[in-house]
């Protein structure tokens, strides 16, 4: 694995277990040696499932899978293997999905239409079934009710070229008549490049003990992915894999939320809103070769979707994103980028700001600007800057990291 990445966590966060999941991680060596490279997550009978999926045209096989199986909402498990993306595969990948299903389900004793999938890796390249037949027998038969270690076991058995694993959780408790329901969220994610999810190479696996109708959920899923993984951009590029899911096990619940309007709706998606953003944000600070953790935040704008577009504009230009790495306030490369965005925007209304520092308006650099002070701003290792483009109300807030030599150097030898 790289060299842990410099704005990663001090270390995997103590994670709950969350009632009704069963865990288990093996080394099948698909790709990697001495370490797991397959991950099963199992839920009981009865749990729902969400799922959003990459917009990419070049789908992997395990995505088609999966679109093709979620519509009923109901799932019982979910393996991932890591080193291959088992995409632009043809026949071959699509049988080894179908034998990844099967081989689970044989051994749970469930349909293969209840297992999701999910490959993160080189695309291209067909998956060893021999090796990854046996490794799923030998996975099935390891399985253990989730808590911290298993947890932090399954986050690391799909990296890739990610150096830290990421997880994160939250709870939220409700009075009634009999006591009352605590609900937790647990989510594990991977990605560190190929970042500009378009969903709806990372994916994220959350799963709460809620129980939630199959609709609420999928609704609740793709509210919070809106505001947190299609929010975050490493180097602009959708893999061909991007996928989240949400598994509600319902073990902590007394009735079902089957509607929008149950009071529990709101808190149990600001609970998942959170476990989403954390680890989006961890995905960030995880980006191939990063040094800063940069908010892009634009207000002013005529939609809060023009914003998004203007912000990931900013936030995905190499010219903005290279300066950002050697702490060079070339704010002209911040004007370059809002104005090929192709939304509106008031060049004589704009305003910047690197950090606090007010640098242009008007249509010029501000009177007071500081160059010395914008520059000791960017020389932290967390950035923000804002931009008001002086249309309207819309806003919106994007996160990314800068482009360093060390994304070339991981990109030109990842197949290596």
């Amino acid at each position: 694995m790289s060299t842990i990445s410099p704005l990663a966590p001090a270390s995997f966060p103590e994670l709950p277990a969350v009632a009704g999941v069963q865990l288990a991680t093996h080394e099948a060596g698909i790709r990697y040696t001495n370490r797991a490279d397959l991950m099963l997550a199992v839920v009981p009978e009865g749990s729902t499932v969400a799922g959003v999926f990459t917009q990419s045209l070049c789908p992997s096989a395990p995505v088609d899978w999966c679109r093709s199986v979620i519509g009923s909402g109901r799932s019982r498990a979910i393996v991932c293997n890591s080193g291959n993306a088992n995409a632009f595969t043809g026949a071959a990948g699509q049988t080894s999905a179908r034998l990844t299903a099967e081989t689970i389900a044989n051994q749970l004793g469930v349909s293969a239409e209840e297992v999701q999938l999910a490959s993160t890796g080189v695309i291209g390249e067909t998956l060893p079934d021999d090796r990854l037949a046996e490794g799923l027998l030998a996975l099935s038969t390891q399985l253990a009710p989730s808590n911290s270690a298993g947890w932090q076991a399954a986050a690391n058995a799909i990296r890739t070229t990610d150096t830290f694993a990421k997880g994160a959780s939250a709870e939220v408790a409700y009075a009634n008549e009999i006591g009352g329901e605590t609900f937790t969220v647990v989510g594990i994610a991977k990605g560190s490049g190929m970042i500009a999810p378009d969903m709806a190479t990372m994916l994220g696996f959350v799963f709460t003990d809620a129980a939630v109708a199959p609709d609420v959920l999928q609704t609740l899923l793709s509210e919070t992915v809106s505001k947190s993984y299609n929010r975050i951009t490493v180097d602009s590029d959708t893999s061909t894999s991007d996928s989240v899911w949400l598994f509600a096990t319902g073990e902590a619940s007394d009735a079902p939320i089957t509607s929008v309007d149950d009071p529990r709706y709101e808190g149990l998606k600001e609970c998942v809103l959170g476990v989403n953003l954390d680890l989006s944000h961890q995905i960030v600070r995880d980006g191939e070769g990063a040094t800063k953790f940069i908010h892009v935040t634009v207000t002013g704008a005529e939609t809060d979707d023009a914003a998004a577009t203007i912000a990931l504009s900013i936030a995905n230009s190499p010219l903005v994103k290279t300066a950002l790495a050697a702490s060079d306030a070339n704010w002209g490369r911040i004007v370059m980028a809002v104005g090929k965005a192709g939304e509106k925007a008031d060049r004589d209304s704009l305003e910047i700001r690197i950090g606090s520092e007010l640098v242009a308006e008007k249509g010029w650099q501000a009177a007071g600007y500081s160059e010395e002070r914008a520059t000791e701003h960017l020389q932290n290792d967390e950035v923000s800057i804002s931009v008001d483009v002086g249309i309207a109300d819309g806003e919106a807030t994007v996160w990314t990291c800068d482009l360093t030599h060390g994304y070339i150097e991981i990109n030109a030898g990842y197949r290596s």
